[in-house]
């Protein structure tokens, strides 16, 4: 009976990648339902001088009256044939669907209409031809002289300006304020504007923690060393934003409303995490930055609107070139997230895993073009 009926619903395709699935359902269908409705309902309401659960359907049906035992049988029929339209009409969605009753009566049939997101139909650009084009402007990411030098004198002088602070605040210490007394105040010096002391190895030896750097050339080269590890990730995350950018730009796609909301919420909900970690209320926040909740997704959309771009573009690239992620790499990094979360749902947190490695799979191998 469900194959039959799902055939003669209607899928219309509206703009925003929603669609509305339009029909109606015997109300055989319905009556199936009825034992169950009327037990759940049974179950939440108190009858004096009878258990609560052991209602008799009679005193139910009195108590809330039959057009609230024949919502409880839609609402349970369309749960069941909602999985079932989807695999009949190949429905990829996105997000919850909205349901309304349209027709509702004892012995009639039930009209419903359902709306819901699904995956926008993308047009993709030459996202291999858009890589290489970029791939063959990518920065250097070797650490010059100047740049060393530029770190060091910039050390050189917050250490100045601490040893300053800390001989003032000795100074203070040994004078008694006369709050008659007016003194001129000390002009505030620009930390630009101090003498750099000469840098030797015994003044080296003075940063850090003690041994950890031995002489000038040893100071230089650490120096360097943490310079390169910065240089390069902020390169190649740059150089990785070029490209995915400009394959988003040229990607033809229509957003759903439901996916912008989704990483707005993530969003929220990462600031809520930071605040609270800070000991810090959302409302105190936001009344320190005067701003509202709506101030902030509305500065938020565009970026959510590329967040979730990206994840879609990443997605269907990963198909087209059949991208799968290392099982065992998988298994190992699922392995570690439920160790550290006991309590997280084993086939969500795969999904999240298989995600994740399987975009940074794809932006490899797009990096790799040449």
């Amino acid at each position: 009976m469900i194959k039959d009926t799902l055939t003669k619903f209607t899928i219309e395709k509206k703009a925003g990648s929603l669609v509305v699935i339009t029909g109606e359902v015997p109300y055989e269908e319905l009556a199936k339902h009825r034992n169950s409705a009327v037990s759940a309902i049974g179950k939440e309401i108190e009858i004096d001088g009878f258990r609560k659960g052991h209602v008799p359907e009679s005193i139910i049906v009195q108590k809330v009256g039959e057009m609230a035992i024949l919502n409880e049988m839609a609402e349970r029929t369309l749960r069941e044939y909602y999985p079932h339209i989807l695999t009949e009409h190949t429905l990829d969605v996105v997000g919850y669907p909205q349901i309304s009753i349209t027709k509702i009566a004892k012995d009639n049939p039930l009209g419903f209409t359902i709306t819901v997101a699904v995956m926008p139909e993308m047009k993709l650009p030459d996202y291999f031809g858009i890589a290489k084009d970029i791939n063959k402007d990518k920065e250097s990411k070797e650490v010059t002289d100047e740049e060393v030098t530029k770190q060091v004198n910039e050390i050189l002088r917050q250490k100045v300006a601490y040893e300053r602070l800390q001989g003032k605040a000795k100074d203070s210490e040994g004078h008694v304020h006369d709050e008659n007394c007016k003194h001129d105040e000390e002009p505030v010096e620009d930390i630009k504007d101090l003498p750099l002391p000469e840098l030797t190895d015994e003044y080296v030896k003075t940063f850090g923690k003690e041994g950890q750097f031995t002489s000038v050339e040893d100071f230089k080269t650490k120096i360097k060393e943490h310079l390169t590890i910065e240089k390069t990730r902020d390169v190649d995350s740059r150089h990785r934003a070029k490209i995915t950018d400009s394959i988003i730009e040229k990607t033809e796609l229509e957003l759903p409303q439901v996916m912008i909301d989704a990483e707005i919420n993530q969003m929220l909900a990462q600031m809520t995490d930071d605040l609270t970690r800070a000991q810090l209320k959302m409302d105190d926040y936001l009344g320190h930055i005067k701003k509202t909740k709506e101030d902030l997704i509305k500065e938020w959309t565009p970026s959510a609107e590329k967040r979730a771009k990206l994840q879609l573009v990443l997605n269907e690239i990963g198909k087209k070139e059949n991208v799968v992620p290392d099982p065992s790499l998988v298994d190992h990094e699922v392995s570690n997230l439920l160790e550290h979360y006991k309590d997280a749902d084993e086939k969500r947190v795969r999904v999240y895993v298989t995600s994740v490695l399987t975009n940074e799979a794809v932006l490899k191998k797009l990096e790799a073009v040449a």
